[in-house]
């Protein structure tokens, strides 16, 4: 479907399209396949729509030609990380927007785009405002998930303080690491998509409103720079539950160590008493059992009141 912005939006045939106004579509890959060559674009970037070769991370990059710009981008929700991912193609022409469907099973990105339609008025629409509608309703709910993202770390620092870190909590860790590198990885694909419009090798854009473009990548790099302020945070997160690892395990070998200490002179004692020497007087004294009694007793009273001191013993 084509929208062509006159004095209002109205739906266009391929065939009606007038160059002289700004015109977007949102096509699907069958159908692009069949209209591609009526725009001039190169077969191979048709290709490139078709592949199957946008890994998790992938960061595209944007191809420029004579007259036109092409790019292929992974478009993530940031408030659902572990969703399914959508994948768009896009073309830019002078006076004119493309959106390839490769992927969106959800009519997602397809709402987006059409709420970017409405954005400014048709009399006042130019190239460089729509792309930055679109590009910008990509990311409108991101500022919240970002948000969301920092009151997480928050509750997971609270944890780590309050001694109730459980067995999986590196795991979340580890969870939100790859979160936020998703995230950080999307954001530095538009900043490179915007990055690419602004230079306008090809001269589609007027240089007027180039401001839009470069407003959307000031914005989307704000986005990247908080992720990874929530990135470090992460990572000192994860130093100090080290920490507290380290010092509940010093905690306990300290314990054994106290009680290694009070208990060895007993062992000395009981393997002096133990020897079976002839002539031992405490054998035949009619209270030496009494008297190894008690001075097992007193040794380790000792040593308990010692290590409390010493603050060996909490």
């Amino acid at each position: 479907m084509f929208y062509q912005f006159q004095d209002e939006v109205t739906t266009v045939d391929v065939d009606e399209i007038d160059s002289h106004y700004v015109t977007a579509g949102y096509v699907t890959v069958d159908q692009f396949e069949k209209i591609y060559d009526k725009f001039g674009f190169a077969a191979s970037t048709v290709e490139a729509v078709k592949s199957d070769n946008m890994f998790f991370h992938a960061r595209f990059g944007v191809e420029v030609y004579d007259d036109y710009c092409f790019t292929k981008m992974s478009v993530i929700n940031a408030l659902d990380l572990n969703g399914e991912r959508d994948v768009v193609a896009v073309y830019i022409k002078k006076n004119l927007l493309i959106v390839v469907d490769v992927k969106d099973k959800d009519c997602s990105t397809r709402d987006k785009f059409l709420a970017s339609l409405d954005k400014y008025s048709p009399i006042n629409i130019t190239l460089e405002k729509l792309i930055y509608a679109f590009l910008d309703n990509l990311t409108n709910k991101d500022n919240k998930a970002i948000e969301d993202k920092g009151f997480e770390i928050t509750k997971l620092e609270e944890i780590v303080l309050h001694g109730n870190a459980g067995d999986n909590f590196n795991l979340d860790l580890l969870q939100m690491k790859k979160e936020l590198l998703s995230m950080r990885n999307y954001y530095e694909q538009l900043i490179d998509i915007g990055e690419a419009l602004e230079d306008n090798e090809n001269e589609i854009f007027d240089e007027n409103y180039l401001r839009y473009i470069a407003n959307f990548t000031k914005k989307t790099v704000r986005l990247r720079d908080d992720v990874e302020l929530l990135r470090g945070s992460v990572v000192h997160l994860q130093d100090a539950y080290q920490s507290f690892i380290d010092l509940k395990t010093n905690h306990t070998m300290q314990i054994f160590t106290v009680v290694s200490t009070i208990f060895f002179p007993l062992t000395l004692i009981v393997g002096w008493y133990g020897m079976n020497f002839k002539y031992m007087p405490e054998l035949q004294w009619k209270y030496g059992y009494v008297f190894v009694i008690a001075l097992s007793v007193i040794v380790v009273a000792v040593l308990a009141i010692i290590g409390k001191k010493k603050k060996w013993i909490g």
